[in-house]
């Protein structure tokens, strides 16, 4: 029975969906001021990891990930200019430009990694009116109030009523002493306190007419009033990366339990940060890597492209509650795991069964399920998929044979976790959209053309085409069935 890591309640616990054989689980997306990161990709990879699986163990999930296109400030607090209005102020385009553009660029990017779409993805600016009415109801539970038309939540009132910082474990004077002092703070009751609706400057180009102010939602409201939407009161999941813990997730219990006088999500996940070279990835740093770069490699610290495919199999490598440090040689090793598992696995689909089996196949399908059971350990599941490779290259040296009822098994448990669950594309479909089809294509047109001059016993041809190739650091095999190469 899968076992998830709660967040809240800090252990592993069995998961149990509030309606039976259906999930609902609310997944926090990007804000679209700017191209996806490699920051972006990790929780996509992850959520996605949870998605597929939950639909192998047969649930009915509505997964509802959101586009942040306002009320996400500069500071990602209360202050600052709007980051999709400066841009849109920036380039001289409407906002929703800015947010339609950069929508689209995320969208292939999740494509192109295999991230399969949300069931809903809602947009902030969309529910404007539900944001106002969900702040009208923590109004009228007396855990708001409005200074100079903008609302903010009485984290003090609702503290003696609700156990405040329960998910990031910190409490109330921890974050009176960490909250930082910013322009605006004279309007709140404490520093601590957060917005819930703000009144727009007169330069504001992103506002909307509500019982309190010309304005917009604050950053927090959008995922209460759209979970609670699309998921009903209570729901079962609620993922992010663990940067959300505090003090976006922290205020969304405490805008959902003041407004409907319970907690919202049953089960909290949060996936780790990616570093590079140790250090959070930012732009200050010269360390900044659009998913774009890495797929046309064009960035310092960068050597080469790197396939979508490569980023994701990067990614699950590591278990999604661990901190992954990024760099250079740590990709060039994923995308030579990536090339092993994919040669196995083409290797598997031209393997021909025998009368029995004498090579060692184990309980494959028994252990990668335990894996995905033990909190979705990806990495586990890869392991065993190595230890497997090892016997399919067995078979396929002609060392060793196996029965025509265990091929079956090893083709569908390969299919089941390498491909539905952990959503690798082990075909050459990876490299579709990245330029890497067409050189794959020119690749086995040339040794085609030396089969050819093989056949036609034209030995100088067929010798120039594998030494140049050689010479250029590919490496190539001649199967019985035609031709293996690697780069």
């Amino acid at each position: 029975m899968l076992q998830i890591y709660n967040t809240l309640s800090r252990q592993k616990e069995y998961f149990k969906p509030l309606h039976e054989g259906h999930v609902g689980m609310y997944v926090c997306g990007p804000t679209v001021y700017g191209d996806a990161h490699l920051g972006h990709a990790r929780p996509a990879i992850t959520f996605d990891l949870l998605y597929r699986y939950l639909m192998h163990l047969g649930y009915k999930v509505r997964y509802v990930r959101n586009i942040t296109d306002v009320g996400h400030l500069e500071h990602d607090a209360d202050e600052g200019e709007d980051k999709i209005a400066k841009k849109a102020r920036l380039e001289q385009l409407e906002p929703m430009e800015v947010v339609q553009y950069f929508t689209n660029r995320y969208h292939r990017d999740m494509e192109l990694l295999n991230v399969l779409p949300p069931s809903i993805e809602p947009h902030a600016s969309g529910h404007i009116i539900e944001q106002i009415a969900f702040v009208q109801k923590i109004m009228d539970k007396g855990y708001a109030y409005v200074s100079n038309g903008s609302v903010y939540m009485d984290v003090e009132k609702y503290a003696k009523d609700y156990p405040y910082g329960k998910l990031s474990g910190r409490n109330l004077e921890d974050i009176v002493t960490e909250t930082r002092e910013l322009d605006g703070q004279q309007e709140k009751k404490h520093s601590f306190d957060f917005a819930l609706w703000k009144k727009a400057a007169p330069e504001h180009i992103m506002h909307w007419p509500s019982p309190w102010s010309e304005g917009f939602p604050g950053w927090h409201m959008e995922c209460s009033a759209m979970g609670t939407k699309y998921l009903g009161e209570q729901f079962d999941i609620h993922g992010g990366g663990m940067d959300l813990m505090f003090p976006h997730h922290e205020a969304e219990i405490a805008q959902s339990c003041a407004a409907l006088g319970h907690d919202s999500v049953r089960y909290w996940m949060h996936n780790n940060m990616i570093t590079i070279a140790g250090k959070k990835m930012g732009k200050s740093y010269n360390n900044f890597i659009t998913l774009e770069q890495f797929f046309a490699g064009n960035h310092d610290l960068l050597e080469q492209p790197f396939s979508p495919m490569t980023i994701r199999f990067f990614i699950l490598q590591a278990h999604y509650r661990s901190t992954v440090d990024f760099s250079n040689d740590a990709l060039v090793a994923a995308e030579k795991g990536l090339a092993r598992l994919t040669e196995a696995y083409q290797r598997l689909m031209k393997l021909q069964a025998s009368d029995t089996t004498t090579i060692e196949i184990g309980n494959l399908r028994e252990r990668c399920q335990e894996a995905m059971d033990d909190d979705l350990n990806s990495p586990i599941v890869i392991s065993h998929l190595f230890d497997s490779a090892r016997a399919i290259n067995t078979v396929f040296d002609g060392k060793g044979t196996i029965s025509e009822a265990d091929l079956k098994e090893l083709r569908e448990v390969w299919k089941t976790y390498a491909i539905d669950i952990l959503g690798l594309q082990l075909d050459g479909a990876q490299d579709a959209g990245t330029g890497m089809d067409a050189y794959k294509g020119a690749i086995d047109m040339l040794l085609n053309m030396r089969l050819e001059a093989k056949r036609n016993k034209d030995w100088a041809t067929s010798d120039k085409i594998r030494n140049e190739l050689t010479a250029l650091g590919f490496t190539i095999k001649d199967t019985k069935d035609g031709f293996e190469w690697s780069l």
